[in-house]
């Protein structure tokens, strides 16, 4: 029977020399803006229009996801000249997810914006699928033995290795001598993929008014991240005595439930179930059909009417009068 998780016993891949935690990273964003592609294209998009927006979108999201850490840890971690270079070793670790959201979301919508793309139906296509990506870069910590929260006796506990557990001097982390704690990481992952498929399945009936899946994102990660903060033990800012990322996931819940409620979050009646985009692509398809048809009439009708190039020029008609002009210049009021 199993009685704890064992922690891998190196960082790195295998013969590759890379860290585990960079592979997770981008193996769950290449899934996730895979997912999204197909769901683009199945409501009658352009996959590639997507892809623009990853290129810029994905960056500013690490950016931020790094920008995040360093500055909500900055005191313990980076002050009095620590920042340098340890700010920018992204691979030890030390990702923020909601500074990712916010300035991926918003290179994001940006970029959207610029290529013409319709923003609410983007957001529907790619705000179910985003958690997956978080759910497998978490297992990036698992590989960094970090992220762990207080002791934990149970089969799912995950062990952690002495040199990577915090000081039992350090007073947030009475739980140091034990050597099993509770799998935050792998919580957060779980609740991740769980709430990616409630809300393919939301998003599947058209309940909402498209563009509320974002805000539904937002609650539902932020919600199971407070909770997840409540298990963890490690070093980490307080304000007030309460974790700076407790204090963002209430402020995120409160202002994701504002931003679904307003405006209302449900569709009309007549248009709930109803899949706008494809209703669009159609009319789209038809438009082009009839403009095209439009265009072969026109055409057909120009060749089968217009002027004849090879044959002779038309006469136009004159109209004749009884009075013929005389000839060889004679004058009809002179005698013979």
């Amino acid at each position: 029977m199993l009685a704890s998780i064992p922690s891998p016993s190196s960082p790195y891949v295998p013969i590759l020399g890379i860290r585990w935690y960079g592979l997770m990273i981008a193996l769950g964003v290449f899934v996730s803006l895979t997912l999204a592609r197909r769901r683009w294209a199945g409501r009658g998009h352009d996959p590639d229009e997507l892809a623009d927006i990853a290129v810029f979108a994905v960056p500013a999201g690490l950016i931020g996801a790094r920008l995040y850490h360093v500055i909500t840890d900055w005191n313990s971690l980076y002050s009095d000249g620590r920042w340098w270079p340890k700010a920018f070793q992204i691979w030890n670790g030390g990702l923020g997810i909601p500074g990712g959201i916010f300035l991926g979301v918003a290179v994001g919508l940006i970029v959207a914006k610029r290529y013409k793309i319709d923003i609410p139906s983007a957001i529907d296509a790619i705000a179910p699928v985003m958690p997956i990506a978080q759910a497998i870069g978490r297992l990036g910590n698992w590989f960094n033995q970090e992220l762990y929260g207080r002791h934990s006796g149970l089969p799912w506990a995950v062990e952690i290795a002495p040199e990577n557990r915090c000081p039992p001097t350090d007073p947030n982390c009475p739980n140091a001598a034990f050597s099993t704690f509770h799998p935050t990481f792998l919580y957060e992952a779980l609740w991740s993929v769980s709430a990616m498929f409630l809300m393919i399945w939301l998003d599947g009936k058209k309940l909402f008014r498209p563009g509320k899946m974002l805000p539904t994102y937002l609650f539902l990660y932020f919600t199971g991240r407070l909770w997840v903060e409540s298990l963890r033990v490690d070093t980490a800012t307080l304000i007030g005595g309460y974790r700076v990322n407790t204090l963002v996931s209430v402020g995120m819940m409160i202002l994701a439930a504002v931003w679904l409620l307003w405006g209302g979050a449900l569709r009309p009646a007549e248009l709930r179930g109803v899949d706008l985009d494809l209703v669009k692509a159609e009319e789209r398809e038809r438009v082009a059909a009839l403009n095209e048809s439009g265009a072969d009439r026109v055409q057909d009708a120009v060749a089968e009417d217009g002027p004849e190039t090879d044959g002779p020029v038309s006469e136009v008609g004159v109209a004749e009068t009884d009075n013929a002009e005389p000839n060889d210049g004679v004058d009809p009021d002179e005698g013979p």
